[in-house]
């Protein structure tokens, strides 16, 4: 274990880290976590740091988002244009499952946003519906008529 006292920033390591964020942030990234790695806590960017730590969460919270409204507009694919139904759908279906039940293994605390995500999501899927088909908003249900188990479910829909 790292024994170290937490000192505050100095002015001038700090603008030094600021100032490479701003311009090579891969470099900036090395740097912060080899300063972590060594306890060097009066160099860190903390304000920055802090930023980029809130963001990976919403990153997370957002992949989750965007993998459920893939998901849901193949369903609503499937459902509303039974003729067109194919190997690609279904794949992209089991695909998007899959990853979506590996994003939940390696980040098990978003289950919790999992009815929001839902809700969230289908605007997402309508707009992938109405721009990959014939079909229009109007022709699509204003909420989501699948249930989050059913999204999940790899059994569902039953023609699958």
């Amino acid at each position: 274990m790292i024994e170290s006292k937490l000192e505050l920033p100095t002015p001038k390591n700090h603008d030094l880290a600021a100032d490479l964020y701003e311009t090579d942030f891969y470099a900036w990234t090395l740097e912060q976590s080899k300063l972590l790695s060594l306890g060097q806590w009066q160099s860190l960017d903390i304000a920055n740091l802090v930023e980029e730590i809130e963001s990976l969460g919403k990153q997370q919270k957002q992949e989750l988002r965007n993998r459920l409204g893939v998901l849901i507009g193949h369903l609503l694919k499937w459902d509303f244009q039974p003729e067109l139904r194919g190997k690609s759908w279904r794949s992209t279906i089991i695909e998007q499952r899959d990853r979506i039940n590996l994003h939940l293994e390696d980040n098990p605390s978003l289950k919790s946003y999992l009815d929001q995500g839902v809700i969230d999501a289908y605007k997402l899927a309508r707009s992938l519906v109405v721009r990959e088909t014939p079909l229009d908003y109007p022709d699509l249900p204003s909420d989501c008529p699948y249930t989050l188990s059913q999204i999940l479910d790899p059994k569902f829909p039953e023609q699958f």
